[in-house]
């Protein structure tokens, strides 16, 4: 019988550890890379895996290579979860997607799919970060381990979280004071919010993070582990002595190796990933919509006329591409259902207006879930009404009266909103969000670009003088080529190359040319005039957008 009982007491310890706090089962770094790998060993026909680098914390930064025959010579797409560290649902879904395109791949629509377009799936960018969920302390932390001077009086790490009330949670410190500047909300009172002297409001209460000022300096929590985000960490509209930017744009063996790796992959035309900011949820605002993006920070150009890439501050979203991302947006809502979420500003040096401003590929991304509440608004009370009426569980620390040491005459109470339960679902919820955003991942890749050659016309002009016409369509919903990459040039130009026999003589046009860009279902027609008998061929595309041959004879 004792047996049994620690039998059963060891198990039940294991799960906890596994799955700690009230958002239930997420999966830590190790089991992550643990399944990752089981993937990739067991399905080595279709799935490779890598890790590309190592993060300051020591965890490896993976990355799926799934698909059938040449992966690198084909139109891809690539996935980013944990974009940022507090975004757990992001590595899921992430994670998920490669789980579903392995589970179905014998199925014939995916069969066929995974033959024409490879997917590379990153499951966890911000492994360091995500990791706190599951340590003894847990706080929305976005940063990694590098060792940082965050408050720059030149020390680390001297001014960290503390658990006051030792529930395992970071959540705020409320202190009474007749000088504070925090009311009770008149939503809820377990909220507070900013004073509004305008109002004839007088503050109540001074509002803190949840801990000790160590270094006496007025901050709390300011300078603990870490860090670098990854998703302040990139170069575009990157901030010069951003508080968690890094030492200078990819700074971090995280972020290099996901650049280099993406950067020698020349046939990815779209990068997703699933974090903060959101240009699928939001029609028409931002990279989604085209129009004044207070959300993403990128604009549609007007007239077309982008501007230049060195001009960060006015660089804008080309208008067709504005228009296909207008299309994958509303694909977006339809296939998951969701409606618009919150507005979030772009974080500098993030990674989406990257990929599309630098890197020159479609870019999208999106929280994945987030609390619909009145007005669109993540508003704290609405939150927990929202969270009452959804069976979302225990998302509250009541209010505490604890002995603060540096408050000692006044009266100090530790309380509010459980870290990460306003980003991300409970576990239950987890699995349908996975499985509708793995769909519309199918999908869109379905609409990516497809080169073809049709209407072959060979006329004899009489001397062994031959016409050739041809079109070259793409059959894709996306266009061959961005307009943003054809302007700054990080992208694969597509081609057509005419070939020739030795006998054979090219009279006018020009053998191997640079294809303009292609417009999804959209076509151009090319001519040769060619003296001479024999077998002429073309080629036409490139790995981005597909290749496609024809021959014929001339006689």
């Amino acid at each position: 019988m004792k047996i049994v009982i620690k039998h059963l007491i060891a198990t039940a310890l294991v799960v906890f550890l596994a799955n700690p706090g009230a958002l239930g089962q997420y999966r830590d770094h190790a089991v992550l890379n643990r399944d990752m790998n089981n993937l990739a060993k067991t399905n080595s026909a279709i799935c490779e895996i890598e890790s590309l680098t190592k993060t300051a914390g020591g965890k490896d930064i993976l990355v799926l290579t799934i698909g059938t025959g040449d992966k690198n010579t084909k139109p891809g797409v690539a996935v980013l979860g944990g974009i940022e560290g507090s975004y757990l649902l992001g590595r899921e879904i992430a994670a998920g997607i490669a789980e579903n395109l392995i589970k179905n791949s014998s199925a014939p629509e995916i069969k066929e799919l995974l033959s024409r377009v490879t997917f590379y799936i990153f499951p966890d960018v911000s492994p360091d970060a995500s990791e706190q969920y599951f340590s003894n302390i847990r706080y929305e932390r976005n940063w990694n381990s590098r060792s940082v001077d965050l408050d720059r009086d030149w020390q680390t790490g001297e001014d960290p979280f503390e658990d006051l009330n030792n529930d395992g949670f970071i959540t705020l410190l409320r202190v009474l004071d007749p000088n504070g500047t925090h009311i009770e909300s008149p939503s809820d009172p377990r909220i507070l919010i900013p004073a509004d002297p305008a109002r004839g409001q007088k503050g109540k209460y001074m509002l803190y993070s949840e801990g000790i000022d160590n270094d006496d300096d007025g901050q709390f929590n300011e300078d603990g582990d870490g860090g670098v985000n990854f998703n302040n960490n990139w170069p575009y509209n990157y901030q010069e002595f951003g508080r968690y930017a890094g030492i200078h744009a990819v700074s971090e063996p995280e972020t290099k190796a996901v650049a280099d790796f993406l950067y020698d992959r020349w046939n990815v035309y779209a990068t997703i990933c699933f974090g903060p900011q959101d240009n699928l949820a939001q029609s028409g605002r931002g990279a989604a919509g085209g129009q004044s993006g207070a959300s993403t920070g990128m604009i549609a150009a007007r007239g077309g006329a982008a501007a230049s890439a060195g001009d960060r501050s006015t660089m804008q979203i080309a208008r067709s591409d504005a228009n296909v991302n207008r299309l994958v947006s509303e694909k977006y809502l339809s296939v998951t259902g969701v409606k618009g979420s919150p507005p979030n500003p772009a974080a500098r040096g993030n990674f989406m207006e990257w990929a599309y401003f630098y890197y020159g590929r479609f870019s999208y991304s999106t929280p994945g879930w987030w609390p619909e509440i009145e007005r669109g608004r993540t508003d704290e009370a609405s939150f927990l009404k929202y969270a009452e009426e959804n069976n979302l569980g225990e998302v509250f620390v009541p209010w505490t009266e604890i002995k603060h040491p540096g408050f000692p005459d006044k009266k100090a109470e530790v309380g509010g909103i459980k870290p990460f339960v306003m980003i991300n679902p409970p576990a239950s919820k987890v699995k349908d969000i996975v499985d509708s955003n793995y769909e519309f991942i199918r999908e869109m890749a379905e609409m990516h670009p497809s080169v073809e050659i049709s209407d072959l016309v060979i006329e004899n002009t009489g001397g062994d003088i031959f016409r050739v016409t041809l079109k070259v369509g793409n059959t894709g919903l996306f266009p061959t080529l961005s307009e943003i990459g054809v302007r700054n040039r990080f992208v694969r130009l597509p081609r057509v190359a005419l070939t020739l026999d030795s006998k054979q003589t090219l009279i006018t046009g020009t053998k191997v040319q640079q294809m303009a860009r292609i417009e999804g279902n959209g076509f151009q027609e090319y001519s040769w005039l060619i003296r001479g008998k024999g077998t002429i061929s073309v080629k036409a595309g490139d790995v981005n957008c597909g290749t496609a041959a024809i021959s014929a004879n001339l006689k």
